[in-house]
C-alpha cells in the first residue's frame, strides 16, 4: 500500500540557529580557522559542564576512542572486550593496534552490555572494556566498574549518544577512566563531524592531547601566534586528529544550549510513550530510574506475534507515509569482517539477534516539531491496524 504523503519527517535533523551561523561567522572573520583559542575555550567549558577534570577536543569519537587505548599503551595481542551491540567504530579501533576485539552479549532484552558477559570473557590478555552508553544512558556501570578495578582493567565509556546524562546521579563523562563523546551531525550536541575525551588523569589527558595532532609536543598550535615559537618537538608517532575552530566555535553554541535540547528531546520521548502505548504492536523504550536519557535515539521493537509483517517491512511502510528512519544496529559478529578474519558467527549472541531483528530507531530531535511527532504516531497507528494478525 503506498500512502502519498507532503511532507517527509526525516530521521534526524540539527537544530541549527542564528547563534551557530554567528559564531561561525566570526571565526571566518578571525582568520584562525583551524584549533586554536576557540577549541581550548570549548575544552574548558566541556569539561565544566560534564565535572571532568580534563577535555580533549578530537575530530570524531572514533579518534577518540582511538586516542584513548593509545593512552593505555595497547598492544598487539592484547584484548578489548567490547558489546556485539555496537557500531563499527567501537570495535575498529581495537583492530588498528592488532589487538583482539572480543564480543560479548548484551543483557536480555536491552541493547547495554551484560556484567556476566563481561566478567566470563575476561582473560590474562583483557586490558580494558568498552561499555557503549546506548541510545543516551549508562547501565550496569557499578558492576562494569567493579569487576574491572577488581581485574586492573582500564574502562574506556562509549558515550557517542550519551550527552547530557548521568547514572545514579554522575554524569557521564567521569564514571570510567575516560570517556569518549560523538560530535556527528545526528548526535545531540553537534559540530558536524567532532569529538571529545574526557578523563580524571592528568597522564591519559597529556598523551591524548600530544597524539592528537601529530606526536608533537604541547601547544604546537600556538607556533604560529604571537606568542609560539617556530621550533617544536615531536615525541612519538602521532594522528592527525585536532578539532578546527569553526567546529569549536559551533560547539560551544550548542554546549549552551545543550539541556535545553535535552529537555526538547524528552518532552518528544514523553509525548511517543504516550502516544504509542495503547499498540501492542509495538514496544517502546524504558529508561532505568538510576538513569537518565540524553534521549539520542527512540528505538522502537516490532513485535512479530501482534503483526503480519516483520521490521522491515514496518521500515518499508513508514517510508512510504513519509517518516524516516534507521536501524541502530547490526551487531558486529553478523558482519564479514568479523566472521572472516575474527571468527564468529551468527546465533552467537543472541540477546543482540533478538534485538537487532525487532529495531527501528523513528525520528527523535531537538528541532522536530510536535506536529512530525504526531504524524510518526499516526503512521504507526495506521500500520498496526492494517496488519494486525
Amino acid at each position: 500500500m503506498t500512502v502519498v504523503t507532503p511532507q517527509f519527517v526525516p530521521f534526524s535533523r540539527a537544530l541549527i540557529e542564528e547563534d551557530e551561523i554567528s559564531a561561525v561567522v566570526d571565526v571566518l572573520r578571525s582568520g584562525w580557522l583551524t584549533t586554536g583559542a576557540r577549541v581550548r575555550e570549548f575544552e574548558s567549558a566541556f569539561a565544566r559542564y560534564t565535572g571532568a577534570t580534563h577535555a580533549v577536543a578530537v575530530s570524531s569519537c572514533t579518534a577518540a576512542l582511538h586516542l584513548a587505548l593509545a593512552a593505555t599503551n595497547l598492544k598487539a595481542g592484547d584484548e578489548v572486550i567490547i558489546p556485539a551491540m555496537t557500531f563499527a567504530s567501537t570495535g575498529e579501533v581495537v583492530c588498528y593496534f592488532n589487538a583482539q576485539p572480543v564480543l560479548v552479549d548484551c543483557e536480555r532484552g536491552t541493547y547495554h552490555l551484560d556484567p556476566k558477559e563481561f566478567e566470563g570473557a575476561i582473560t590474562s590478555r583483557t586490558r580494558a572494556v568498552i561499555p557503549v552508553h546506548f541510545s543516551g544512558y549508562a547501565r550496569n556501570m557499578d558492576a562494569i566498574l567493579e569487576i574491572a578495578r577488581k581485574r586492573n582493567i582500564t574502562v574506556i565509556e562509549d558515550a557517542a549518544h550519551a550527552l547530557p546524562s548521568r547514572y545514579e546521579g554522575r554524569m557521564v563523562g567521569k564514571l570510567g577512566d575516560i570517556t569518549c563523546f560523538s560530535f556527528y551531525a545526528t548526535k545531540t550536541l553537534t559540530t558536524g563531524e567532532g569529538g571529545m575525551v574526557t578523563t580524571e588523569n592528568e597522564e591519559y589527558a597529556d598523551r591524548i592531547r600530544i597524539l592528537s595532532l601529530h606526536g608533537i609536543s604541547k601547544d604546537a598550535w600556538k607556533r604560529y601566534t604571537s606568542a609560539g615559537s617556530w621550533r617544536y618537538d615531536i615525541l612519538e608517532v602521532g594522528y592527525k586528529y585536532n578539532l578546527t575552530d569553526i567546529q569549536a566555535a559551533i560547539g560551544l553554541v550548542q554546549l549552551a544550549k545543550c539541556d535545553a535540547m535535552q529537555s526538547a528531546r524528552a518532552a518528544l520521548a514523553g509525548r511517543y510513550g504516550r502516544g504509542l502505548a495503547p499498540l501492542d504492536a509495538f514496544q517502546t523504550p524504558v529508561v532505568p530510574s538510576n538513569a537518565t536519557s540524553a534521549w539520542h535515539l527512540y528505538v522502537v521493537n516490532v513485535d512479530s506475534s501482534a503483526l503480519r509483517i516483520d521490521r522491515n517491512r514496518v521500515i518499508e511502510e513508514l517510508k512510504n507515509r513519509g517518516v524516516g528512519t534507521s536501524v541502530h544496529f547490526i551487531p558486529l559478529h553478523l558482519h564479514s569482517l568479523y566472521q572472516k578474519r575474527l571468527g564468529y558467527h551468527n546465533g552467537q549472541f543472541p540477546n543482540a539477534e533478538e534485538r537487532f531483528a525487532s529495531a527501528i530507531s523513528i525520528p527523535l530531535y531537538a528541532a522536530m516539531a510536535d506536529e512530525e511527532c504526531d504524524r510518526v504516531i499516526e503512521s504507526l497507528h495506521d500500520i498496526a491496524r492494517i496488519y494486525r494478525r
